[in-house]
């Protein structure tokens, strides 16, 4: 059992501060690697952190266990934990995010989704992501392309 759902058998469904590490993952045509997952939403690899963990070393297990690469390098990015970020999910946990936002162009292996947490992963261009990609994360990619580009010492 992992910490979450430990943390859930003590407290039920009361609402906790969970940390979700997250990797904007682009690759050699500044484009942002989208996972769908099994609710049929777009976003960014990532997962929650379990104990014992460092927030890289979550970060990076979660993407490989969901699709399949292995993460070279990583870049903080940011740190966001607005009343967006707040979830209730259909079970009635209740949950607020502290997203923990790295940037990665180092990687390698293939995207092979594990078909139960991300179904699909595909490149995007930031000015092209699907419809259902999430609203939050879809403003945040609009808001800061030019920063993430100076980030990375792309000239845009």
């Amino acid at each position: 059992m992992g910490y979450i759902e430990s943390l859930r058998e003590m407290v039920g469904n009361a609402p906790v501060i969970l940390v979700r590490p997250s990797i904007l993952i682009l690759n050699q045509s500044d484009e942002i690697l989208l996972v769908r997952n099994a609710d049929d939403t777009w976003g960014i690899p990532g997962g929650m952190m379990e104990m014992g963990e460092s927030v890289e070393e979550s970060a990076m297990r979660e993407v490989r266990e969901e699709i399949g690469l292995q993460i070279k390098k990583l870049k903080l990015y940011g740190v966001f934990s607005e009343k967006e970020l707040y979830t209730k999910l259909r079970n009635g946990h209740e949950y607020y995010n502290v997203v923990i936002g790295y940037i990665c162009t180092e990687f390698e292996g293939e995207l092979k989704p594990d078909g139960v947490e991300v179904l699909e992963a595909k490149f995007y261009k930031p000015t092209e992501l699907p419809e259902k990609t999430d609203p939050y994360l879809k403003s945040k990619i609009e808001e800061n392309a030019l920063h993430i580009a100076t980030l990375l010492g792309i000239n845009k």
